[in-house]
């Protein structure tokens, strides 16, 4: 049994629609539907239970809930807002409770896959290679802060030798809606286009990047997916792990290829950003991927234009 949390959001959900494509339907859903429309995202997927996360916390603290048959735990469930501002309601909810995941896995021998983010590298000034020393990084919100304690955790307790964290840039495709201003740009690109006719994005503020040219390591979903599978392959492979393409592209773009996509002309406005976010806007983010090649992983990412129109025209424009 595979058991995903955070199974009804957006990398979790269609991480089981991926594993169903390979055959596999023996997964347990573990999310918490309280309120949105996350709920969707389960539509059509095969699963044989769903469980609440708190009540599958409780289990698996009061170890009420057996390792025998489980084959990994995929652990996508997290706060993602870089907005929330709320530092211990992170702590608890992204660091505490998958503190509480590895402990389990690694009683039961259980293969152990958790989302990081690339948020753990801050402004960039650091770099954003996977194979240099973690403590070196500063992140620039709450919900960075609260991954890159996990990741310092995971290694202090040595954990990272059979258990993998991936380091997620920027991504982007289909089950995301329900993830309001956390959507990606496509997303918010291909309903502002819809409803008129142009996309907003914003200016530059920092010398050296004309509007729109802010970089950033887009990969989609589907790849995402694909590299995790590998690392359930690998059980044998440890470690965190950059997951982004390698190549950084421009909002611009992204933009221009939501247009395209459409089979329109770009019509593109570029807005002040607003001063709060003037002094914490990364300008460039690139994964380094180096180590993920080493380790094995050889299948090509796809390219910026091809996932944006599969996910323009295949998904998007399919929408009711």
């Amino acid at each position: 049994m595979y058991i995903i949390t955070g199974g009804a959001g957006f990398i979790g959900s269609y991480m089981i629609q991926f594993l169903n494509e390979q055959g596999i339907e023996d997964i347990l859903v573990v999310d918490r539907l309280e309120k949105g429309t996350a709920y969707k995202n389960l539509i059509g997927l095969k699963y044989i239970d769903y469980v609440d996360k708190e009540d599958f916390l409780e289990q698996v603290i009061g170890q009420d809930f057996s390792g025998d048959d489980v084959e990994a735990v995929i652990h996508m469930g997290a706060c993602s807002a870089t907005t929330e501002m709320n530092a211990d309601y992170l702590m608890e909810n992204n660091y505490r409770y998958s503190q509480h995941l590895a402990l389990w896995c690694n009683q039961h021998k259980v293969r152990y896959i958790y989302a990081s983010s690339a948020a753990t590298y801050g402004d960039g000034a650091q770099g954003y290679s996977d194979q240099v020393d973690l403590l070196q990084f500063k992140p620039l919100n709450p919900y960075g802060f609260s991954k890159y304690a996990f990741d310092l955790w995971m290694e202090r307790q040595g954990f990272l030798s059979n258990m993998v964290g991936l380091k997620f840039f920027n991504v982007y495709g289909p089950k995301e809606d329900h993830k309001d201003d956390m959507r990606s740009v496509v997303n918010k690109a291909f309903d502002q286009i819809k409803e008129d006719g142009l996309v907003k994005l914003f200016k530059s503020h920092k010398e050296g990047y004309e509007d729109g040219m802010q970089l950033r390591d887009f990969v989609y979903i589907k790849d995402i997916c694909e590299v995790m599978w590998f690392f359930l392959q690998k059980k044998k492979l440890g470690g965190v792990y950059n997951l982004g393409t390698g190549q950084a592209r421009s909002f611009k773009d992204l933009v221009t290829a939501t247009f395209v996509a459409l089979d329109l002309e770009p019509n593109i406005e570029y807005i002040p950003m607003p001063e709060h976010l003037q002094d914490k806007y990364q300008y460039f983010t690139q994964a380094d991927m180096e180590k993920l090649q080493k380790a094995g992983y050889n299948k090509p990412f796809t390219a910026l234009e091809e996932g944006v129109r599969d996910y323009v025209q295949n998904y998007l424009s399919l929408r009711p």
